[in-house]
């Protein structure tokens, strides 16, 4: 498996977009892949790696929890540098845990010009089932643009939850009518799963990729 998974268009490149697995999913789970090739088809290059952790279990090892936050970080920062090229805009962001990294990082790239802004696809706000454990002071303060995705039903901040915590301008929310952490909806809400990667695929894209004169 190479370091990177790379995603891209057989047209010119007109960003870039630097993405992270959640915690308990490899960078090719179904997901991933599906956010990817819709990206892919809008010009914007992926690339997708792998915390060591999660590496560690592809080669073998034993399903060991996520590394520590540093170590994470760390990794993070090594995969920015790998990815940025001159002339790409570089995005960074991820699924889950792999967004929450990114977020952490967003001011401290943005401030120095490396990246140009944050996509987060189902943000951790909180912990499952501990509402009281948020997840979000560093979002409060946050100047990199920044788009979180996010279900409206997510057990780890739903959209009743979200409004209630003072977010920034500086960061959009594009919400998924019923969808739980992974963006699924109940069979009686008239959505399907596919319905809302695709609407997420859009957001992201719409983002990324502004229409001219927005």
């Amino acid at each position: 498996m190479p370091e990177f998974l790379r995603d891209t268009s057989t047209g010119a490149v007109r960003a870039r977009f630097l993405f992270a697995h959640g915690a308990g999913a490899p960078m090719d789970s179904e997901f991933m892949q599906a956010v990817s090739a819709g990206l892919c088809e809008r010009g914007i290059e992926v690339l997708r790696f792998e915390f060591p952790y999660m590496a560690q279990r592809r080669s073998g090892g034993s399903r060991r929890p996520p590394n520590p936050m540093p170590q994470l970080l760390n990794c993070f920062r090594e995969q920015v540098a790998e990815a940025a090229e001159r002339g790409v805009p570089l995005f960074i962001g991820g699924k889950s845990m792999g967004g929450r990294v990114a977020s952490l990082l967003a001011d401290e790239l943005f401030g120095r010009g490396e990246i140009a802004g944050l996509v987060c696809l189902g943000y951790p706000f909180h912990p499952r089932g501990k509402p009281e454990k948020l997840r979000t002071a560093h979002l409060l303060e946050l100047e990199c643009p920044a788009l979180v995705v996010q279900g409206s039903r997510d057990p780890l901040g739903s959209r009743q939850e979200v409004a209630g915590y003072g977010l920034p301008d500086s960061i959009r929310m594009h919400w998924l009518e019923d969808g739980d952490h992974d963006f699924k909806p109940r069979r009686a809400s008239g959505f399907s799963r596919e319905q809302h990667w695709q609407s997420a695929v859009d957001a992201v894209a719409g983002f990324i990729l502004p229409p001219a004169g927005s």
